[in-house]
């Protein structure tokens, strides 16, 4: 149950649920126990065998059950004086009941008013977790992270989580209470009877545990599965074109129906216990109240307790009581653990400690005057080193090109400027400062980053530029788009800057979506830039537009260029030409020509080409 009191645990405050709740669920218990109560002399009434008690006075009022139990005695002797006596204290019996109904009921509800509070706020607090964790961890998480699983970590459990773990809390925190309430009037009705049946408990209660074991496995095996399933679509529907192109829907297919009938043969197996568990409680509590007849008829009849007819059937009304709130729980419990799993897995997420995080006494960088400076920056993932003893100083306002083959750690150098991971050795310096003792958000003020890929948002034109600007002017929009090259073909556009772009901005030729997010850097005004092979991926004329919207967004600007094609950084200030993980040449583009090394063996290469 560690994982259920975790989960109740983004529900916090308790002191907004449980004084209130506890409060409801009392007069909820009482006034459902009085309902059965009543049954005693009702019967006494119709079967004229005496109510057994006699109170000829009002007794003076108290707050004690004594009282009340006094007072409602007085009343039925009173109604019962004249010839129509019996009926009036039956009608009397039964308006006492009715108001019984009506205030457990209004109780009730009140109570579940409360738990629906409660509900809610733990999903939202959930999710608004998950979410913080997902925005929030450093590139690294996602190295060992499936987006299918993450989707589906952020809807499929969660919301299994309120299906089952919080659809449980109404059960778990009431029907105890009512089961535990209905006891102390059976212990007070008959403690031999009572201890009797408790003999039986055990036996039920252990079935019910094995099978709620059996559920929480097959519950988290399911949920795995269905992981891979959103993992094969989302890979299925951002890479379309090459499944295509390769002939490979059949290939596709054949993965995703497997998966498909894995989660369905689980899920069967998962629903069909479950739905074991309510007969299976039911049979339990029906076999206990068998015994209960048995044992307390012979009593009745041997003439060995004080149990009058009324009493008993009225004991075994409240012990049919008992059957709907243990199948309740019962019914919860397994219910239960298969939202356990999905809990299971939302928390190893919320667990995963997040290794980019600001010092206790970081400071706020608002300007960026002198130089970047890497001083014997090391950095690996896992054990693999990825860069070694890298040493560079980049003055402001010079365009420093970083070049070299896939996999020399070109991008993961840029990436250590705005701490999308940390050094492991040496450190990144801006004016003098380690990055580390900066706060991430005022060192991420000053980077401007323009990728490979765009990444652009299904949302409008405008927003995509101003993004994180919620009070941008239009103004300044369009002076962006301008720079970028952008503005004409938006204002070409059936709502201009209003016109939303679609999936990953899918209305806009590749040219169209680069130069957007150049607009988008531009906007923002960085002093530093990071541009990460912005032209690769383009044609010839594309190429132009947006190497033409770069040249005129590094103006005045310190920038750090990753080029795949060296004839964009030929006008480098200089070019650091990276090789394995380590530095191996640095220089202008003719003192590198010169050099005749590993820089101009990439440059004639692409010229052959």
């Amino acid at each position: 149950m560690k994982i259920f009191f975790r989960l109740l645990g983004f529900s916090r405050p308790y002191h907004h649920y449980i004084p209130e709740y506890i409060v409801y669920i009392f007069f909820f218990i009482v006034f459902g126990l009085v309902n059965f109560t009543l049954l005693i002399p009702l019967l006494d009434i119709l079967f004229n065998t005496g109510h057994g008690q006699v109170v000829s006075q009002l007794p003076a009022f108290s707050l004690k059950a004594s009282w009340f139990k006094d007072a409602f005695y007085y009343y039925v002797d009173y109604y019962s004086q004249g010839p129509s006596g019996k009926l009036n204290v039956l009608i009397f019996v039964s308006i006492i009941t009715l108001i019984c109904t009506l205030l457990k009921n209004v109780f009730g509800f009140l109570a579940q008013k409360v738990l629906t509070r409660m509900r809610v706020n733990l999903v939202r607090n959930l999710r608004h977790q998950l979410y913080e964790k997902y925005s929030r961890q450093s590139l690294g998480f996602y190295i060992h992270q499936r987006r299918g699983d993450l989707i589906s970590i952020m809807s499929n459990d969660v919301v299994e989580i309120e299906n089952s773990v919080v659809s449980s809390i109404q059960t778990i925190f009431r029907d105890p209470l009512v089961i535990a309430g209905t006891f102390v009037l059976l212990f007070y009705l008959s403690a031999q009877l009572t201890f009797f049946t408790l003999i039986l408990f055990p036996v039920s209660g252990t079935l019910i545990s094995l099978l709620s074991r059996k559920l929480k496995k097959g519950g988290g095996r399911s949920q795995v599965i269905l992981g891979k399933i959103l993992n094969t679509t989302e890979e299925t529907l951002s890479g379309i074109r090459i499944i295509k192109a390769f002939n490979a829907e059949k290939f596709m297919g054949k993965k995703f129906d497997g998966e498909n009938a894995a989660f369905s043969r689980s899920t069967k197996g998962v629903l069909n216990q479950r739905e074991l568990s309510s007969p299976l409680a039911e049979v339990l509590g029906v076999a206990v109240i068998v015994m209960i007849i048995i044992y307390g008829g012979r009593l009745i009849l041997s003439g060995d307790t004080t149990f009058t007819a009324s009493t008993f059937m009225a004991y075994i009304a409240l012990y049919f009581g008992i059957i709907t709130p243990a199948k309740n729980i019962a019914g919860a419990i397994t219910y239960l653990q298969r939202g356990l799993a999905a809990g299971e897995r939302v928390l190893a997420v919320v667990d995963v400690p997040n290794t980019i995080v600001d010092a206790p006494d970081a400071k706020t960088i608002t300007a960026f005057s002198h130089n970047i400076e890497y001083k014997n920056v090391t950095f690996r993932y896992e054990q693999t080193d990825v860069l070694k003893d890298v040493s560079l100083t980049i003055p402001k306002g010079k365009i420093v090109a970083l070049v070299g083959s896939s996999g020399a750690g070109k991008s993961t150098m840029a990436d250590l400027l705005p701490r999308f991971y940390d050094v492991n050795e040496g450190g990144i310096f801006v004016d003098g400062q380690d990055i580390r003792t900066l706060t991430s958000q005022s060192l991420r003020g000053l980077i401007g980053i323009v990728s490979q890929e765009p990444i652009l948002f299904n949302d409008s034109v405008f927003n995509n530029i101003a993004f994180g600007v919620p009070d941008a002017k239009m103004e300044d929009v369009i002076a962006a788009a301008k720079v970028a090259n952008a503005h004409e073909f938006i204002t070409q556009m059936e709502e201009g800057y209003h016109t939303t772009i679609g999936d990953k901005g899918m209305k806009l030729s590749g040219g169209q979506r680069q130069r957007l997010t150049i607009a988008r850097a531009v906007f923002k005004n960085p002093a530093i830039l990071i541009l990460d092979e912005a032209t690769s991926s383009l044609d010839t004329e594309s190429e132009q537009l947006v190497q033409e919207a770069i040249n005129n967004m590094m103006q005045h600007r310190t920038s750090i260029v990753i080029a795949h094609r060296l004839s964009t950084v030929r006008h480098a200030d200089e070019i650091v030409v990276l090789q394995k993980g380590a530095i191996v040449e640095r220089g202008t583009h003719d003192q590198l020509i010169e050099q005749n090394g590993f820089y101009k063996k990439l440059v004639d290469m692409q010229e052959v080409k």
